[in-house]
């Protein structure tokens, strides 16, 4: 029997059409194995919805088109069930699809839909929200606040926001509970990570598994400005770790308290919250095809 695969396509993400994608997955998905369908979506959060309808209906696998926010929707809906997401990655960043190695190339990463070949991965809890690729509070909150709201975004806007935002943003205080363990500190930022990288590989944490059952709590302290260019090389060659302005912890179970209301990160969407936030794993709660 064909299997039922749904794709949810988000029309403007990376800021590209995607009004020609059904016609390019039917020429590369395996129709002899695939019945499929396709759902646009029309306005943030759609693709949760749809998701969740997809699952009340026992379709077996459902296709998230789009960057991570719309990935982090359909993955939202389909953790702990037993249902399998794809993914073809045409966001800005793309870092869950990158740390799973899935081709950003839409005609490749349809074509390995056909191997049904799956892996299991992590989820992670902020509070109510789900995110599988990281979450955050500081300046890559700030930055993510900042983005949401460009008219064109892609990888020259974020780091046109980047470089504007650096020069006025100040570090904040922080008290952070990692499986008990009490850190108080002044933190440029502080990122959550259950893959390595942000997206367009800036790997926040080298050593980040997304099947380990651990999420890596990196907390960028204040360093000099001067010092931001060599911050910057360090995401891109996988040797932020050794930066003596970041320190890695491991953990299941983080909290952070702050004093004032911020503004955080999942998945590089930004959300706004007062007090302290919760965050904590589930181990290989998600089917993935890759």
């Amino acid at each position: 029997m064909r299997k039922n695969i749904l794709f949810i396509i988000n029309p403007i993400s990376g800021g590209k059409a995607k009004t020609g994608f059904p016609a390019l997955a039917e020429r590369h998905l395996d129709l002899n194995l695939f019945r499929p369908k396709y759902k646009f979506t029309e306005y943030p959060g759609h693709a949760f919805e749809l998701a969740r309808d997809a699952v009340a209906n026992n379709i077996e696998i459902v296709v998230a088109v789009g960057g991570d926010g719309t990935i982090n929707e359909v993955g939202s809906a389909l953790e702990s069930t037993p249902f399998f997401m794809g993914i073809i990655p045409c966001g800005s960043g793309n870092g869950l699809a990158r740390s799973l190695k899935i081709s950003l190339n839409n005609a490749e990463a349809i074509k390995s839909l056909n191997k049904l070949d799956s892996v299991l991965i992590d989820t992670a809890c902020l509070d109510r929200w789900k995110f599988f690729n990281i979450g955050g509070i500081g300046f890559d909150a700030h930055i993510s606040h900042k983005f949401s709201n460009l008219v064109k975004r892609g990888f020259k806007g974020y780091v046109k926001t980047t470089l504007y935002e650096v020069f006025s943003y100040r570090p904040q205080f922080y008290r952070i509970k990692i499986d008990g363990k009490l850190i108080e500190t002044s933190a440029f930022m502080i990122s959550v990570a259950n893959s390595s990288q942000f997206g367009n590989n800036a790997h926040i944490s080298p050593t980040a598994s997304l099947m380990d059952g651990l999420l890596d709590v990196c907390i960028v302290k204040p360093f000099p400005l001067y010092h931001f260019p060599i911050m910057g090389y360090r995401l891109f060659s996988k040797t932020s770790d050794r930066s003596r302005y970041i320190e890695i912890i491991k953990g299941k179970d983080i909290r952070i308290e702050t004093d004032k209301p911020r503004v955080i990160h999942i998945d590089g969407e930004p959300k706004e919250i007062t007090g302290s936030i919760s965050i904590t794993i589930k181990p290989l709660s998600l089917k993935i095809l890759h």
